[in-house]
């Protein structure tokens, strides 16, 4: 199986932590060059440092920027004029009855989870297409199909990034470029993990392995690994979909999600 990624140059967007910085991790030992990718050059720089020290292969450096704007993506790109894969992963989630949800927040959702990767696309998917070969991912979730009442304007923004992952890859059809979605499960991230002990109250004691099964018994009984899945086992299957080995897995939406999503399809 070839998953050898050497010479190849990719940008992971929210790639300072989480499943985002699995996916840098990945896509390093498996020999690319990889642009971590967070809104400030602090925050770059400290999971450079880490990455460095746990990258078996390739090579990692700062790609900072706020991918949530125009003006973000524009310096991003002009910083870093082309790339080989292009992983959308940057993302927000918050709990919130329907009824609650001001306009300003289902802006700020759609402009952060849903235009941070139409205007990266944009930008970078027509020099993939006109070099014979390139990768796009959307980090969706299982919200996307599975929409969860407790933050309605979230599942909308990742059932949007399946739209768009879909009509890309019809767009860039036989140019050597695939285009795909993953759906993770609930996935113990740092913002999870986080989420979590605000639930149970807060201390540092607390057991997230514990706390992750009550939350898939409480939220998502349908789970058939009846456990959180871990930010590597996401990152597994995006660094396989980024690979020449997938090159005839295009237009898909692919699930991570534990057994969550019910339907066949």
């Amino acid at each position: 199986m070839d998953l050898d990624l050497s010479g190849k140059t990719a940008l992971v967007t929210g790639s300072t932590g989480g499943i985002g910085y699995a996916i840098a991790r990945e896509l390093c030992d498996l020999g690319a060059a990889v642009g971590v990718n967070g809104r400030t050059a602090e925050r770059v720089e400290a999971a450079l440092e880490t990455l460095r020290g746990e990258a078996k292969a390739g090579r990692c450096f700062a790609a900072a920027g706020d991918v949530a704007t125009q003006a973000g993506v524009d310096g991003l790109v002009a910083a870093l004029p082309a790339v080989d894969i292009l992983v959308n992963n940057t993302g927000i989630f918050e709990p919130k009855p329907f009824f609650d949800i001001p306009d300003g927040d289902w802006q700020r959702f759609f402009e952060v989870n849903v235009m941070s990767g139409v205007r990266l696309s944009r930008a970078y998917a027509p020099g993939m297409a006109e070099r014979g070969w390139g990768r796009v991912i959307f980090i969706s979730s299982e919200s996307a199909l599975n929409v969860p009442t407790e933050m309605v304007h979230y599942g909308m923004t990742k059932t949007a990034q399946l739209a768009i992952s879909r009509g890309l890859a019809q767009t860039v059809a036989g140019s050597g470029v695939t285009v795909n979605s993953v759906l993770p499960g609930p996935t113990l991230s740092e913002g999870v993990a986080t989420f979590m002990k605000q639930m149970a109250g807060g201390g540092s004691d607390l057991d997230l392995d514990a706390l992750g099964r009550q939350f898939v018994a409480d939220h998502r009984p349908s789970s058939l690994i009846r456990r959180l899945a871990a930010v590597d086992e996401v990152a597994s299957l995006v660094a396989y979909l980024c690979s020449p080995a997938a090159s005839a897995t295009t237009g898909a939406a692919l699930r991570v999600d534990g057994g969550v999503l019910q339907g066949l399809a």
